[in-house]
């Protein structure tokens, strides 16, 4: 079941830029959101580490550094 939601216009910018790719979903970045607020509740101190790994991951995604599934299974030997 799928609804409507009203945002206010800097929450929309502000849940743009969370997007990690152009066709990513309000819904899969309100997903996410919601995965980090309750691993921040049931683990403060790794939730810490683990916000500063998914910043910096996706500093390099933006960068272009990653590998593609092909490009990895290669690697992998798969």
């Amino acid at each position: 079941m799928e609804t409507t939601i009203r945002l206010n216009q800097n929450t929309k910018i502000e849940l743009n830029q969370l997007k990690q790719y152009k066709n990513e979903s309000y819904n899969e970045v309100i997903k996410k959101l919601l995965f980090i607020v309750k691993m921040c509740e049931k683990q403060p101190k790794i939730s810490r580490q683990t916000l500063l790994e998914i910043k910096q991951a996706r500093e390099r995604i933006k960068k272009g550094e990653f590998y593609t599934e092909e490009e990895a299974k290669k690697i992998l030997g798969l």
